[in-house]
């Protein structure tokens, strides 16, 4: 299966806003596969479609530690979130090897389509709560990194940049830490 490439903060196509599924078919699925193994490859927990610059609302997560607990969500909506906060430190595969504590609602319940095209809802906390919202955010055109001060976003941007140049930005070397990060 070909890997595709995950796009590094900050390129624009980040920002884009991704276009909902009009209908869940074999392509849609065949996607689905080709993030779980982009995201597997790449030792991320989440993978939104807009980091491989496909311009759906797509969602590959598996936040388990042994990799066996698939979970995808399509045209994901957030139904209702908790008041109380979970602060947790977040990564992501589009801005490698930067980490900072964001917080986030401890509780959130999603809807979703499934590969039957009918819409499920569940409820989900922890770290898989956050995951969930931190993919959403970037089918909203939003980054972790726009959950931190100016200061902090624009001094990872300028790191990127310069390694980037450099040739020397690169994935993530190890299987993240399943407890706190994305």
């Amino acid at each position: 299966m070909k890997k595709l490439e995950v796009l590094h903060f900050p390129d624009k196509r980040l920002r884009k806003i991704a276009k909902p599924v009009e209908k869940v078919n074999q392509e849609i699925k065949d996607i689905i596969e080709q993030m779980f193994f982009t995201m597997y490859e790449e030792k991320g927990i989440g993978l939104a479609a807009t980091q491989v610059n496909i311009q759906k609302r797509l969602i590959v997560i598996d936040v388990s530690e042994n990799r066996d607990k698939k979970l995808f969500l399509i045209n994901p909506e957030i139904i209702s979130l908790s008041d109380d906060l979970d602060t947790m430190e977040e990564g992501c595969l589009s801005v490698p090897g930067f980490y900072e504590s964001v917080s986030r609602p401890k509780t959130v319940k999603v809807s979703s389509l499934d590969f039957n095209n009918k819409r499920i809802e569940f409820e989900a906390n922890g770290l898989l709560a956050t995951c969930i919202q931190h993919e959403i955010d970037h089918l909203n055109g939003k980054l972790f990194v726009d959950h931190i001060s100016a200061l902090k976003r624009n001094r990872i941007e300028k790191k990127i940049t310069k390694l980037k140049k450099e040739g020397n930005l690169s994935s993530r070397k190890n299987t993240p830490n399943y407890k706190s990060a994305i």
